[in-house]
């Protein structure tokens, strides 16, 4: 049980590291458009992340699958970038739900491969890895819903407090997402 607590911590500590804060910037920009009344909705997009994350960091901590982290740690901040402009290209409207969420699975395989490597030299040759592997995703998914609580509350504030139109509060968040996320790209081209 005290391996499932070190690896549970080590998963939620993964999403809410600050310096590592691109998976912050995407479940921001992921969950940033959606109102608490759309909980359900937020909570599906959130876990076919994790599904995603997990089902790559465990094909790769198997060796089945292999990358260049070069090329992974390009285009994380492009799925990124490219959530961030969906939501400022769309319209109010929810829109297609299950592209929304196939991308979301998508994305969450590039953003697992990318923590494969440090995850890998974690779990070492153990015999059993299955464990750890999940109680790191369980941590995953309770990282970025620490991350969504926060984006929803803050947007709640924003929107009854200060009487930011709920449009006007995502196109700001997501703007400040598209600078950060294309400079990161950049900085992140592999050459």
């Amino acid at each position: 049980m005290q391996d499932f607590w070190i690896y549970f911590q080590l998963g939620w500590q993964h999403i809410l590291d600050l310096n590592g804060y691109d998976h912050i910037l995407f479940v921001l920009v992921l969950c940033c458009s959606y109102a608490l009344k759309d909980w359900k909705r937020i909570l599906w997009l959130v876990t076919a992340f994790t599904v995603g994350h997990s089902l790559t960091l465990a094909l790769a901590v198997f060796n089945i699958v292999k990358a260049n982290t070069s090329w992974i740690e390009f285009l994380i901040p492009i799925t990124i970038l490219f959530i961030a402009l969906t939501n400022l290209f769309r319209s109010n409207k929810a829109g297609n739900t299950s592209l929304l969420y196939t991308m979301t699975l998508v994305f969450g395989l590039i953003h697992g491969l990318g923590f494969s490597t440090y995850l890998r030299s974690l779990l070492g040759k153990g015999a059993n890895i299955v464990w750890p592997l999940l109680s790191f995703n369980i941590g995953l998914e309770f990282g970025q819903l620490i991350v969504v609580f926060v984006v929803i509350v803050l947007g709640v504030i924003m929107i009854s407090l200060f009487k930011v139109k709920k449009r006007d509060w995502s196109f700001f968040l997501s703007s400040a997402v598209v600078g950060i996320s294309f400079m990161m790209a950049l900085d992140r081209f592999p050459i």
